[in-house]
């Protein structure tokens, strides 16, 4: 029987049972995919990540993985936050290698963290059966090649009461779904829907404020925002746009320290 260690933390949270669960996983060397992805299917959460050192690696402490319950994904922001929370020790940073998204770097910030991701910008393009599939009053459509998509609604009560027909939006493919407003609250508030990786709606998703907060900072005309992810746990960023890299910031909670057993 081999033993791995499993840490679930509660990411861009406040408190316990609030935020973006993630399990984090720091792995000696990398296991098959089949098994990472089975590791993924049984924890459940909508991300696990998984993490290898890499001694040899001037830009990087580990290498870093991400996996849903149904798929490996290019980019996941809260269990990127979470694997820092987890492997900070006594540093001020932590860089982790990724096969798509680069280097991205996990940094002490007072009470929390700040997390170094790529800032990625989108273009207008018509959706309409997407749209339908949203539901709602949808303002405008954008595009980003690799399968993401913004909608943009009137405000944060349009939010709220959306209900997707997810069933529709499965068969689209592995697509991030991202439905947005200004916020009344927070400058800016959203949801994100993922069904065609397996995750219906995930509570709080670092990875699209990468192409939310350029979009919103062109709209607003601001260099940070507040942000609010209005799903049924809820979570807050501070999102800042500086060059091409966008800086979210949060803080994490651990809330279960074990093993897997294989």
């Amino acid at each position: 029987m081999t033993s791995l260690p499993f840490i679930q933390v509660d990411a861009f949270a406040d408190a316990p049972f609030t935020g973006n669960p993630a399990a984090v996983m720091p792995l000696g060397r990398w296991l098959d995919d089949a098994t990472l992805q089975a590791i993924a299917a049984e924890n459940n959460l909508s991300e696990t990540a998984f993490t290898v050192p890499t001694p040899d690696d001037p830009d990087a402490d580990y290498a870093l993985r991400w996996f849903t319950p149904a798929v490996e994904v290019k980019l996941c922001g809260h269990a990127t936050l979470a694997s820092g929370h987890v492997l900070m020790g006594g540093r001020t940073a932590v860089r982790f290698r990724t096969a798509h998204a680069g280097i991205l770097t996990v940094s002490r910030d007072r009470d929390g963290y700040a997390l170094s991701l790529p800032a990625w910008t989108t273009e207008p393009r018509p959706l309409p059966d997407l749209a339908a599939a949203m539901g709602g009053d949808v303002l405008e459509t954008r595009w980003r090649e690799g399968g993401y998509a913004i909608f943009a609604y009137p405000d944060a009560a349009a939010i709220r009461a959306l209900q997707p027909d997810f069933a529709t939006l499965k068969k689209a493919g592995s697509i991030l779904l991202m439905a947005t407003a200004p916020g009344e609250d927070s400058d800016i508030v959203s949801r994100v829907f993922v069904p065609g990786a397996g995750i219906d709606e995930d509570p709080v998703t670092g990875s699209a404020h990468c192409l939310l907060t350029p979009y919103w900072v062109g709209r607003l005309d601001k260099a940070k925002l507040t942000a609010y992810q209005a799903s049924h746990r809820g979570g807050r960023l501070l999102c800042r746009l500086s060059g091409n890299r966008v800086i979210l910031t949060g803080a994490c909670r651990t809330v279960i320290e074990g093993n897997f057993l294989l």
